[in-house]
């Protein structure tokens, strides 16, 4: 399936500043996380019979021209199963359809498959380009650095298991929400699962150590400058300390974390 890209510059704090949207398919299509309108945009989706317009989740960053796009192209406008009140609220729209983890798009003679992608945000989805073609991945993956998975949004045991499946399916390509496609999926996805599992036990580490509030385990979990991201770093270790948690291998109350005592394994 043909599959063309636009990135779109975006006033919050994505990486790079700027967002890709995407459109799968020529005749007729599917626009994908229409953050912004561009000319560029526009001149592809005029080249184009866009009946259909998704997003992979609703942070402001990708659905910023939904409305405007459905406006101009009279497509159908789905939303996540479930999630219809925080579309709403994201785009200001309503949608047409809802569709959930498993569904297909026909576009022509191939079709778009919706897959189920939590972690990053509650309601991430992804979409196969035809069959065992690319995956059009949002904030799943990036082809340089890791992907913000802070809470309270973001759910780092779903993000895992959603790299995981990504890598069991093991797509020809990924095309990212942010920065250059991702020409080597496997390579990409375990990098990514590697640098998650050593920032937790980087966190775990600490709290071993005798770290018990968030800001001292910020601080030994992290060796870089974090100026300018210091809160998306506090999000990301507080959403490790809740995994942590819920895998019974720390208590953590929501204020301070400690070891469970020996022999002694709490879940929740």
């Amino acid at each position: 399936m043909n599959v063309v890209s636009s990135a779109a510059p975006v006033s919050t704090r994505a990486p790079g500043g700027r967002t890709n949207a995407y459109l799968l398919g020529e005749e007729p299509s599917v626009l994908v996380d229409p953050a912004a309108r561009t000319d560029a945009l526009d001149r592809l989706v005029a080249a184009r019979s866009v009946e259909h317009v998704v997003v992979t989740h609703t942070h402001p960053d990708h659905v910023g021209a939904v409305a405007a796009y459905a406006a101009e192209t009279e497509a159908t406008v789905w939303a996540r199963y479930g999630r219809t009140d925080r579309f709403r609220e994201a785009t200001g729209i309503e949608p047409d359809r809802e569709f959930a983890p498993g569904a297909t798009i026909p576009v022509g003679d191939e079709r778009v498959r919706v897959l189920d992608a939590p972690g990053h945000a509650p309601d991430h989805l992804a979409f196969e380009a035809g069959a065992d073609g690319p995956i059009v991945c949002g904030d799943c993956a990036v082809c340089e650095g890791s992907v913000v998975v802070g809470a309270p949004e973001g759910d780092l045991r779903a993000y895992l298991t959603t790299l995981r499946r990504l890598r069991a399916i093991d797509p020809p390509t990924l095309y990212p929400g942010h920065g250059p496609v991702i020409e080597t999926p496997r390579e990409t996805l375990e990098r990514l699962i590697a640098h998650r599992n050593r920032r937790e036990r980087r966190i775990r580490e600490a709290v071993e150590d005798g770290a018990s509030a968030l800001p001292e385990i910020l601080e030994a979990a992290y060796e870089k400058d974090l100026s300018g991201v210091r809160d998306l770093a506090r999000a990301t270790v507080r959403a490790h300390l809740e995994k942590l948690a819920v895998e019974g291998r720390i208590e953590w109350d929501g204020e301070r974390a400690a070891i469970p005592e020996a022999g002694v394994t709490r879940s929740r």
